[in-house]
This record gives C-alpha cells, sequence and structure tokens, in this order.
C-alpha cells in the first residue's frame, strides 16, 4: 500500500461513516480524492505511516473501520497511537470468534427475562437494548447483527424523542453492519438457541 492508496481508503470509509448518501461497497471505495490533494496535505507523512502497518488492503481498512466506529471524525494522526491499536484488537477479537461473542451477548440481555420483548420496547425514551449498547454492556457488533435479523431500527426511528445522539448512533450501526459478516443463518439459530434455554 502506497501512501495515497492509504489517503485514498481513509477518506473513502471516512465518508460511509459520516454520509448517508455514500456507501463504500457501492462505490467499491471510490472519491474524488487525487494525488495532487494528497500531497498538498500537511498531513500526508502519517499516512505512509499508516501505510507500512498492514501487509494487506483488508487488514488496512478493517483497522481503519474498527477506528472509525468509535469515532466517525477521528484524524489520521490518531491511528499511529496506542489507543487505535487497542481498539482494532478488541474487535478483531469479537470478529474471530464471532458465534461466542454473540451468544454471549445474547446471554446476558436475555437472562432471567420474561419478556424478550420489553428489550426493544419505548415510548419516546431510550429501549433497554439501546442503553445497555450505548453503556458498552454489550458490544455494538451484537446490536449490528440483532437489528439486522430483527430490524426494530425504522421502530425506534419513529418512537424514540431525542433527535441528536440517536439518529447518529443508528447510522454509526447501519454503516458498520455492511463490514459485518452477513451469515444470518448462524445468527438466528444462536438467538433462537439462547431464547430457548432461557423460556424453559
Amino acid at each position: 500500500m502506497t501512501g495515497y492508496e492509504t489517503f485514498a481508503i481513509f477518506q473513502a470509509l471516512k465518508l460511509h461513516f459520516t454520509k448517508e448518501a455514500y456507501d463504500f461497497f457501492k462505490y467499491n471505495g471510490k472519491t474524488s480524492v487525487t494525488v495532487t490533494s494528497f500531497e498538498n496535505r500537511k498531513d500526508k507523512y502519517h499516512f505512509y505511516k499508516l501505510s507500512r502497518k498492514f501487509n494487506t488492503k483488508e487488514e488496512l481498512i478493517e483497522f481503519i473501520v474498527f477506528n472509525l466506529i468509535e469515532d466517525e471524525h477521528m484524524w489520521v494522526g490518531n491511528l499511529l497511537q496506542e489507543e487505535a491499536d487497542a481498539r482494532y484488537l478488541k474487535h478483531k477479537k469479537y470478529h474471530q470468534a464471532i458465534s461466542y461473542m454473540f451468544k454471549n451477548d445474547c446471554q446476558k440481555l436475555f437472562e432471567g427475562l420474561d419478556n424478550p420483548n420489553s428489550l426493544l420496547i419505548t415510548d419516546g425514551d431510550y429501549p433497554i437494548l439501546l442503553t445497555k449498547a450505548l453503556r458498552k454492556e454489550i458490544e455494538i457488533e451484537s446490536l449490528c447483527i440483532l437489528n439486522m435479523l430483527l430490524n426494530f431500527f425504522p421502530m425506534w426511528s419513529k418512537k424514540i424523542s431525542d433527535t441528536i445522539r440517536w439518529p447518529e448512533y443508528r447510522k454509526t450501526i447501519l454503516k458498520y453492519t455492511a463490514f459485518m459478516p452477513q451469515d444470518s443463518v448462524r445468527y438466528r439459530l444462536i438467538l433462537k438457541e439462547v431464547l430457548n434455554q432461557n423460556t424453559k
């Protein structure tokens, strides 16, 4: 990876997470950035450093994505700090053991719960599930998967009264879901298993 290629990927991913209209996959990571605009940047040396951090384009994309879901306006210099590596390893761990991690979060959510739907219900306030996700009591990936399976975000968007934080968080989840393994059959089986265990 060159410094310019790294810059182009970073810009495309940043657009993906900050702009509703831009889709990294639909546009195949293409944007209007040019070599000239890159060469004129004062922070271009950060991109050269970042380009040497990983051996493959896929690893670089993962690294940037796992950091942008924590802060979509992240500056490239922050990606060269230890905190960026910690964020990357945390989310990489989830993806490497996705079945186990999702099951573990589901067990935490549904344990001792008489009515699983109570996690989703809202009369304008944040639903229990959303509160737990925002407090990081469950992983962001688990919320992505649950919404992928149950599609409750449209209902939340109609009912949640907050018009500032929720829409931004919703956008992050939906944008990140595109980078999740789209294995709905496996996820559904895990969810069904956990629900069955907790309703016995």
